[in-house]
């Protein structure tokens, strides 16, 4: 017989509570537990003769965490938050973030936020050319660092030592600092703040969709590659969204084919197999935002820390990013030609 995954905790309970780890229980709960993460727990009348009283009664956290507020007063003039996930790595998630931050920036009316949740790969602050500078404090917590007069930037970068420096921390951590960028940076009136999430459904998702649940998050822009092994993970990340309860604003497709910058040819280097990503956003019922092709310029850019909407204005990776961004503007319900006006 084939082994199978067996389910110790049911998705409801940790979604519910992602921060705490259950207590190790060296009995089962009696039938009227109140359960371990109660704030009656070990102190209710059923508890009386239980071996697990003493354990219950000494776990924490118990309760709702205190800091949801402050983070949700903290987060009050922020308008729009927009996580962008991807169940894969490799697919460019961080490059369209910084993309869909610098394509808002463009308009000067909007002010825009990036948060770097890719704790152990931070590469935000190289893409959008403040790899060099440090976190700066005041009265009133923690200052972004501003790439732009109007886009502000908040990652893990900012506070090593050395830029090469592996950060080699454990889940609870993680979400300490998670949490930290939501208390205590000051972003002040934005009219977009994005999430850049590492790969996978776990830790730092679990943490941002608590932090923000309160405050609203606006949804989530999931990002893949049009062949059928990023569509895999990417699937499971679609799932995650609607067991949490988060909005899919819609799929991007990234590299969907390679535009030749002299003669415009167009060639497939990763071949969908099974319908790409228009595919399944068809298949999943969730909005398609719209393919955009390989550009080395991009990746150029990315590497220099420039706008590629300053540089490259007429390239079809340019255009096609100022698709998906008034096509997630609509989503949102936003009038697209007030927040990226034609030129």
């Amino acid at each position: 017989m084939a082994p199978s995954l067996e389910t110790l905790e049911a998705v409801e309970d940790v979604l519910a509570n992602p921060l705490e780890e259950k207590p190790s229980l060296v009995a089962p709960e009696p039938e009227h537990c109140p359960g371990p993460e109660s704030e009656q727990a070990g102190k209710a009348d059923s508890c009386a003769g239980c071996p697990n009283q003493q354990i219950c009664a000494s776990a924490t956290p118990k309760g709702p965490d205190p800091d949801i507020r402050i983070i949700t007063e903290r987060l009050e003039n922020v308008k729009h938050k927009i996580l962008i996930l991807s169940g894969k790595g490799g697919v460019g998630k961080s490059t369209l973030t910084a993309q869909l931050a610098q394509a808002f920036a463009t308009n000067p009316d909007s002010t825009v936020g990036v948060m770097d949740t890719d704790i152990c790969g931070p590469s935000i602050p190289k893409m959008l050319g403040v790899e060099t500078e440090t976190i700066h404090t005041s009265s009133s917590g923690w200052s972004p660092v501003w790439a732009m007069d109007n886009l502000g930037v908040m990652s893990i970068q900012f506070m090593l030592p050395n830029r090469d420096d592996a950060i080699i921390w454990r889940g609870p951590k993680k979400n300490g600092l998670i949490k930290q960028f939501l208390k205590d940076v000051d972003w002040g009136h934005l009219d977009f703040l994005l999430v850049d999430t590492p790969p996978g459904t776990s830790d730092e998702h679990l943490s941002v969709n608590t932090f923000l649940k309160e405050s609203k998050i606006e949804g989530a822009v999931v990002v893949t590659t049009p062949q059928e092994v990023s569509l895999l993970d990417v699937r499971k990340e679609i799932d995650f969204c609607k067991k949490a309860g988060i909005r899919i604003l819609g799929l991007v497709e990234n590299m969907s084919m390679f535009v030749c910058g002299h003669c415009q040819f167009e060639s497939q280097i990763f071949k969908a197999t099974t319908g790409g990503g228009k595919g399944l956003a068809e298949e999943m019922g969730i909005p398609f935002l719209g393919s955009v092709p390989l550009d080395p310029r991009l990746g150029m850019a990315c590497d220099y820390g420039e706008s590629f909407f300053d540089s490259f204005p007429d390239s079809p990776a340019c255009k096609a990013l100022k698709g998906v961004v008034r096509r997630l503007v609509g989503e949102i319900g936003l009038d697209p030609k007030v927040v990226l006006p034609e030129e």
